[in-house]
């Protein structure tokens, strides 16, 4: 697949300190394509914004700040196990004692193991939903008392058309989670709405990532088949998504162009959540990425 890379500009944006958890990304780190964190850090920064990258991964976020400083964009690594309030709040306290404020949070913490409701064990059921839920909340829960004291702030959550409808794949626990998710960002968007804060969410469909390549890229039959099972899509639009479509619906809600907007969950997905069906013979892929 031919790679691409367009970005969204947003000139309010300069000067905002942004915190994106989960900004170090899977797969081949010499890899053409960005992960979903590594985007919104990339967009982000493209505005003028300071990035902190924060990952349970140091050296993840680390590349990510790499490849953003190369170009001239402002971004610090940070480590941080999203999973834990405790380490989460104290990469936040670090922020604000150099910073002294977060304009910006992006919750991109998750992933997706199968498993059905009769078969999954409850050890992965409670990892999902820890993994892409729990960590959504505990974000909220260092930064919005922040954004409360400040008056202001943008908190935009990742999700999932998975949350949304059936995809024909195996994955209770990450389609329940996302949809909590979703929900989770509309009742806190609410909530806030009076007090200067937006919630949002956006719900990614099929994009193309560096850990999807590696799967391609694979020497097991089995992972090769997994990327073939995912890349023959249905998407109406005719290719797959990639995370700069992602990232800049982020920065679109990050920034003063969506100030009107809190509580919504906006779709990334080239049509799919509204065509019908989930199998069935994918439609041919345009050369977009």
């Amino acid at each position: 697949m031919a790679h691409r890379e367009t970005y969204a500009s947003y000139p309010d944006l300069k000067g905002q300190i942004a915190l994106v958890l989960g900004a170090g990304q899977s797969g081949d780190p010499t890899s053409k394509f960005w992960g979903n964190g590594a985007a919104i850090s990339k967009v982000l920064s493209t505005s003028g914004a300071t990035v902190i990258a924060c990952d349970v991964n140091l050296e993840a976020a680390r590349l990510t700040a790499s490849r953003i400083q190369a170009d001239g964009g402002i971004c610090e690594p940070v480590q941080a196990d999203a999973t834990s309030l405790a380490d989460i709040k104290r990469a936040v306290n670090q922020i604000i004692q150099k910073h002294d404020r977060i304009d910006i949070l992006v919750n991109n913490v998750g992933g997706t193991k199968t498993g059905d409701p009769a078969t999954m064990s409850e050890e992965a059921w409670d990892s999902q939903i820890r993994f892409n839920l729990k960590t959504v909340f505990l974000g909220c829960n260092a930064v919005l008392p922040i954004m409360e004291k400040q008056g202001s702030g943008s908190i935009i959550n990742n999700a999932s058309i998975a949350g949304m409808r059936y995809l024909g794949k195996p994955q209770v626990a990450y389609a329940s989670a996302k949809a909590a998710v979703i929900h989770f960002s509309s009742i806190t968007g609410i909530m806030y709405a009076g007090k200067g804060i937006r919630v949002n969410s956006v719900a990614p469909g099929m994009v193309y990532t560096p850990l999807l390549e590696k799967l391609g890229n694979s020497e097991s039959a089995e992972e090769r088949e997994i990327h073939k099972k995912i890349t023959d899509h249905n998407v109406p639009q005719g290719s797959m998504g990639d995370a700069f479509d992602v990232a800049n619906c982020v920065a679109f809600l990050a920034s003063g162009a969506s100030r009107y907007i809190t509580g919504q969950n906006l779709v990334v997905d080239g049509g799919l959540i509204g065509s019908t069906g989930t199998g069935g013979q994918p439609q041919k892929r345009a050369s977009r990425l």
